[in-house]
């Protein structure tokens, strides 16, 4: 999802030249291009994400639209303060953009991962966080962050998925209606290993399949008809439960009186087997890979 990242700044730099984009000595092989065409709005800010953000928050000040790019766990944890009281409390538009969100980082150990990072951003004010479920979307979200022109949080990921999304106003993108009774929620590039899952045995016919990329949620009629039809409902999701998608979720569906039967929740279990490894290890580990969502797939209908 980096490169059509890049290219989508590079794009909206060309057009707007209030565009300026920070990185945290980050992006080699990535963003050469945007050096290049940016030129003095093109800024390193060295290993100093903190300062980055105020940096950023001043720029924004005098009316810029300011791109923030490093690792998830950097552009977050780091200088969350920052975020909070420079960026949020002003609403300004300074967007933050975190490279390997979850596991994505995987043999680079537990200070490289960005399993809770949603929960910290969704507790702030005025930001909304964005997680792509492919790269197709990538455009369209980073435009869209672009023109609102509010604080944003964008989390990347890997898919190879060729979907795309059709409506950014809500928080869900609907893969498969099928007015079952058993519907399956993926948040970001989760929602490949749930397609790859139940494609396996032609389960995706006997499932509704959707899409979340955007938090705090943002509900239509046609999800909410769908999650009222729902007897059975599993999320997936590389984050931890806690200020998640499935508690975000959950809280909606409690305050709509909306009846679930079954409830599971498959998300980040941080690190069980206290060993690390890459991204695929982190999810065998944590029980959100492929074969452990076909496997409470089939349970449930069965």
């Amino acid at each position: 999802m980096r490169r059509e990242f890049s290219d989508t700044i590079e794009k909206l730099a060309k057009d707007n030249e209030n565009l300026v984009f920070i990185t945290g000595d980050l992006g080699y092989n990535a963003f050469e291009n945007l050096q290049i065409k940016l030129g003095e709005r093109f800024i390193n800010s060295g290993v100093a994400e903190q300062s980055m953000i105020g940096i950023a928050a001043g720029l924004a000040v005098k009316g810029y639209k300011v791109f923030c790019y490093s690792i998830a766990p950097f552009i977050v944890y780091r200088c969350l303060e920052q975020i909070r009281n420079d960026v949020c409390f002003h609403n300004l538009p300074v967007f933050m953009v975190g490279n390997g969100g979850g596991y994505g980082y995987g043999v680079m150990g537990s200070s490289h991962h960005a399993i809770s990072d949603l929960a910290s951003i969704s507790s702030l004010p005025n930001i909304n966080s964005w997680i792509p479920n492919t790269a197709n979307d990538v455009n369209q979200i980073t435009e869209r962050i672009f023109y609102d022109s509010k604080p944003a949080y964008l989390r990347l990921g890997k898919s190879s998925l060729s979907l795309k999304c059709n409506d950014l106003n809500y928080s869900y993108n609907i893969i498969e209606n099928n007015n079952s009774s058993t519907t399956v929620i993926g948040l970001g590039p989760m929602l490949e290993k749930i397609i790859l899952a139940t494609r396996r045995k032609k389960l995706n016919k006997l499932l509704n399949i959707i899409g979340c990329f955007k938090l705090p949620l943002v509900e239509n009629d046609e999800i909410i008809k769908i999650l009222e039809s729902t007897n059975n409902l599993i999320i997936v999701e590389d984050h931890v439960e806690i200020g998640g998608l499935s508690q975000q979720i959950s809280s909606f569906i409690l305050k709509n009186k909306i009846m679930i039967n079954n409830f599971i929740n498959m998300n980040a279990q941080g690190y069980p087997s206290d060993l690390y490894g890459n991204e695929d290890f982190h999810h065998l580990d944590s029980k959100i890979s492929i074969g452990d969502i076909e496997e409470n797939i089939l349970r449930i209908l069965n």
